[in-house]
């Protein structure tokens, strides 16, 4: 389902994200990271935020699971951009910081503790990982995406299995995007 909606409007998606000012999220996240960091972009979409990275100076992997949205995030950030999934992810302690922008909402709550797992595995001890949900309870299905809604509590009990992983920091903002009205999630956890 969520894979249709992104093949049928991956133009429209791109368009809508690409240049949504994101500074203000970054900056926490890349407080804590190394110079030359190596960081992963997790369900890159546009690839905004690879490119960014990437401009900043930091080694930059990403991935996304749409063919369309690779394609388009190659093309925008200049990166190798690979085409795959949560459940593909089999790097171990390869990263200094994990970016999962709106990506990891589109992955079923059955699923995503094993995404969780094996993103956790990719993180190299010290790292930071950035997280965001839309904030809410459950799952859900809106105009042909699937969405899994986390709150405080929510994420807070996707966390806690993980080992040495610790939520550093969790807080709410509003969409980015003018037009939108959601509260997001969003959340730095830490590899002790």
């Amino acid at each position: 389902m969520t894979m249709d909606y992104y093949r049928q409007h991956a133009d429209a998606f791109f368009s809508g994200t690409v240049d949504v000012d994101m500074a203000s999220l970054y900056r926490p996240f890349i407080a804590a990271l190394p110079a030359q960091g190596r960081v992963l972009d997790a369900g890159c979409g546009s690839g905004r935020d690879s490119r960014a990275f990437a401009g900043l100076g930091y080694a930059v992997d990403a991935f996304d699971a749409s063919p369309e949205m690779v394609a388009m995030a190659r093309e925008h950030s200049g990166l190798a951009v690979r085409q795959m999934r949560f459940d593909e992810v089999e790097a171990v302690s390869r990263y200094d910081g994990i970016w999962c922008c709106a990506s990891l909402l589109h992955v079923s709550s059955a699923e995503l503790p094993d995404a969780m797992q094996r993103l956790a595995r990719a993180l190299k001890p010290g790292g930071i990982w950035y997280v965001s949900f839309k904030y809410g309870e459950g799952e859900r299905a809106k105009e042909g995406r699937r969405f899994t809604d986390l709150n405080e509590t929510g994420l807070a009990a996707l966390v806690q299995p993980l080992e040495g992983i610790a939520i550093r920091k969790i807080w709410t903002t509003a969409d980015k995007r003018p037009e939108r009205t959601e509260t997001w999630l969003n959340a730095l956890l830490v590899h002790a």
